[in-house]
């Protein structure tokens, strides 16, 4: 393991994001919010600095080939250096004064989990609201993919960093260089937050309201300026837009890259593609259909309500605009289902993700042919293509991996003496980085009653959650570390 390699891009991904305090440290100024101006000054100031020196004394330190071990080390480390140093401003301002929360706010704020500790979220100045939204926005596209995007110094073995840190079973390139390819995915990630945020404000948010929204949104995150999220707006068309952005952004990145080249008759032949947004359709249809036949909405809100929370769940966004633990049971069983599920590869989505269901139903299907037929050879093949055998096995071990560390979460959540529904689902927000679950977790409540070591083992869930499991667990076996 050559740390030397990893140490410099360390540093400077860390400065950057040092220098995204500046976003909201204007804010702060904006609105005078002293407190929160302060914080945000002395920690970028000071991060930057210690950076800067450590910078200055590697400054002639080649950067090596980013080989795999290295890679992987990397981006976990700066997974949890970048929360620890983003946290920071919430503790030293005195908004969450409790540093076990603030780096737990934070953790769900990268990993666009969207599980908050705040009982009172308006009550935050803008500032540091808006540095929640902004953890989230950085967070779903991935730090890593944008140092290879900006930071010419790690266009070298940048592929490894997007293998290892890209959500979904493959990493699409859409150009031959991998730098162009993570600078086109993130003009279509900016793109698509500056329309929605438009879209937003015409519909009635205001301006600030609006920005944080679709940072969120574009994100799959889930965190939202207002205690009611979406539904305190009480706007049909606002929950509209937000539930076209969702599905959007549940989608595929080069999915996108293909509309806006004017491929769009390629995309509806993505079996992915197709399979996620049935289940979308599908699943609302049966949600809305089971709370207008209990008389809980009219036709539309039955519609509305149903699209919205099944969107949001899918694409493991977060939003809420309904207590769906109040809806009848049918209702809540097809949310508590779609937890499972999880959104496109190469989304900023969470989850198992629907590419790999797909293949595992088809892995299923051809055993049962084999059954009858023993002799048959038989081959997977999605969108045209021969899904190879170690696919299919790298597949069955990631929801192997997913399902241990969604039980072992578990566990810790019911040894701290909550109960089974709220731990279960906490373990599956948590690793799913979806945000609301049942019980005590529910899409009005938040995580403030765990107690301190348990949000910690849930920040390590979430970072696990994003990161594909994988990339965290390869660190701990003894294969990794031999030479």
């Amino acid at each position: 393991m050559n740390f030397s390699t990893i140490l410099k891009p360390l540093i400077i991904i860390l400065f950057f994001v040092a220098l995204c305090m500046a976003a909201p440290l204007l804010i702060a100024v904006y609105y005078d919010e002293p407190a929160a101006l302060k914080s945000f000054f002395s920690v970028m100031i000071s991060v930057a600095t210690v950076c800067a020196v450590i910078f200055y004394f590697l400054r002639n330190m080649p950067i090596h080939r980013i080989a795999i071990r290295e890679s992987f080390v990397l981006v976990a480390l700066c997974w949890f250096s970048i929360s620890f140093i983003s946290a920071l401003p919430f503790y030293v301002s005195g908004a969450i004064p409790n540093f076990s929360e603030a780096f737990f706010e934070t953790v769900s704020g990268f990993s666009t989990t969207g599980a908050t500790i705040l009982t009172d979220i308006e009550s935050l100045p803008k500032s540091m609201l808006f540095w929640r939204s902004l953890t989230h926005w950085l967070g779903g596209m991935g730090i890593i993919v944008l140092a290879v995007a900006v930071l010419p110094l790690l266009g070298v073995g940048g592929l490894q960093l997007l293998k290892a840190e890209a959500p979904g079973p493959t990493v699409d390139k859409i150009s031959p260089r991998i730098s162009e390819t993570a600078k086109t995915l993130w003009g279509i990630y900016i793109g698509m937050t500056v329309v929605e945020a438009m879209l937003l404000n015409f519909a009635g948010m205001p301006y600030f309201d609006a920005f944080n929204h679709a940072l969120a949104t574009i994100a799959t995150g889930g965190f939202s300026p207002k205690n009611e999220s979406v539904g305190a707006y009480h706007s049909a068309f606002i929950e509209w837009i937000v539930i076209v952005f969702m599905i959007l952004a549940g989608m595929s990145f080069t999915l996108h890259y293909k509309i806006i080249t004017g491929r769009v008759r390629q995309i509806f032949k993505n079996t992915e593609l197709k399979v996620y947004l049935a289940i979308i359709a599908v699943g609302s249809l049966f949600v809305a259909g089971d709370l207008y036949y209990h008389h809980v909405y009219s036709v539309h809100d039955s519609i509305r309500q149903a699209f919205f929370q099944v969107s949001s769940i899918i694409t493991t966004t977060g939003f809420a605009t309904a207590d769906y633990k109040q809806w009848p049971s049918f209702a809540q069983y097809i949310i508590f289902l779609l937890m499972f599920s999880g959104a496109c590869s190469g989304s900023t989505s969470g989850g198992v993700k629907i590419i790999r269901i797909v293949t595992l139903m088809k892995l299923a299907v051809n055993e049962l042919k084999y059954l009858i037929h023993p002799k048959a050879i038989m081959t997977i093949f999605i969108d045209g293509n021969v899904i190879k055998k170690d696919m299919i096995y790298s597949i069955s071990a990631f929801v192997f991996l997913y399902a241990v560390c969604v039980l072992t979460t578990a566990c810790i959540c019911a040894l701290s003496g909550v109960g089974v529904l709220t731990s279960f689902t906490a373990a599956l927000s948590t690793v799913g980085n979806i945000g609301p679950g049942f019980g005590r977790i529910g899409p009005v409540d938040n995580y403030h009653f765990f107690k301190d070591w348990v949000k910690w083992f849930l920040s390590v869930a979430m970072i696990m959650g994003r990161l594909e499991v994988f990339t965290v667990m390869v660190i701990f076996t003894r294969a990794f570390w031999k030479k």
